[in-house]
């Protein structure tokens, strides 16, 4: 059952950090993936302590139950969105280990004691490893999946859960599963390698520095012909309810918003582990702003403005 002298308890303790990784992955949403880990802690518990102690894989054990709670909340999700008033974008996730204000010593995001860690351990967002598994781009492409692909690309290819074990998650063979895995594995296949993060932090730097200058032939070259851009509002803050297509009417549109709020705040930051932005007003975080980079140039901008969805980046404030 795990470590000799080890209760089963503690030993479902200690997966706390590796299930909000695989719903945040899941879900998309930190808040829904807390949720979730936490729901799946109160089944747990819920059993007699006898039968816990019987359990000879805590951790499996935790990890089918948070992936079934996942499943069920994709499946309503759907019919949430859409009502959701204009693009859902998931949650963009902060790297605290750059911030020049963090407190010293403690734990960062990558479990690795840091001079620039985060205040707050126990904070969901913190717990979260930022790989390449959880750029935007990623959990777009795992937002076109339907759920039970979903589950089984990212426990089976992200996680290497065994087959056996996501059969028991969706209730199928697993052969079954095998193939839900292949058929989401063609969809992320379609996406191009990502660019190296020193390229998209040069590209991500000379938006920023166009942007702020409000130099719109700067910006209009360092944007794809057929960038673009999405942005999330939630119906919470002003923004375009519709993608938005074409470098040239980005650039114009990123212009009118600094021309529309004097005062904007421009941060170079890591979102979901790539190269990014924060535009901060007052000391307040109002956007948060990830790329896609190819060929030296912007094809995508996801734009998180929904206050809902930037709590975890409020210390940045």
């Amino acid at each position: 059952m795990g470590t000799v002298g080890t209760s089963a308890d503690e030993i479902a303790a200690g997966e706390r950090r590796r299930l909000i990784n695989v719903a945040y992955r899941l879900l998309g949403s930190v808040t829904e993936a807390e949720d979730a880990v936490q729901d799946a802690y109160t089944r747990w518990y819920g059993l007699l302590r006898r039968r816990r102690e019987e359990i000879v894989s805590p951790g499996a054990r935790l990890t089918t139950v948070t992936s079934r709670i996942c499943l069920d909340l994709l499946g309503s999700a759907r019919a949430r969105r859409e009502r959701y008033v204009g693009a859902w974008l998931p949650e963009p996730l902060p790297d605290r280990t750059e911030w020049s204000h963090a407190g010293a010593g403690g734990v960062n995001v990558t479990g690795r004691a840091g001079p620039a860690a985060s205040a707050d351990p126990a904070d969901p967002a913190d717990q979260i490893v930022l790989d390449e598994s959880v750029t935007m781009a990623f959990l777009v492409v795992l937002e076109s999946m339907t759920p039970a692909e979903r589950v089984a690309f990212v426990l089976h290819d992200v996680f290497r859960y065994p087959f056996a074990g996501i059969a028991d998650v969706l209730g199928r063979t697993p052969a079954a599963c095998k193939q839900l895995a292949a058929s989401a594995r063609r969809r992320v296949s379609v996406a191009r390698a990502p660019v190296p993060a020193t390229g998209r932090a040069d590209v991500v730097r000379q938006v920023k520095e166009a942007w702020e200058t409000k130099d719109i032939a700067a910006l209009v070259a360092l944007l794809d012909p057929a960038a673009v851009m999405t942005a999330d509002g939630g119906g919470m803050v002003g923004t375009v309810l519709h993608p938005l297509e074409g470098g040239a009417r980005i650039a114009q549109y990123m212009v009118a918003i600094a021309d529309r709020a004097p005062g904007l705040e421009l941060l170079e930051r890591s979102v979901n582990g790539a190269p990014g932005l924060v535009a901060r007003r007052a000391g307040v975080v109002a956007t948060v702003a990830a790329f896609d980079v190819s060929d030296g140039r912007v094809t995508r901008i996801w734009a998180v403005r929904n206050p809902e969805k930037l709590r975890p980046w409020e210390r940045e404030g």
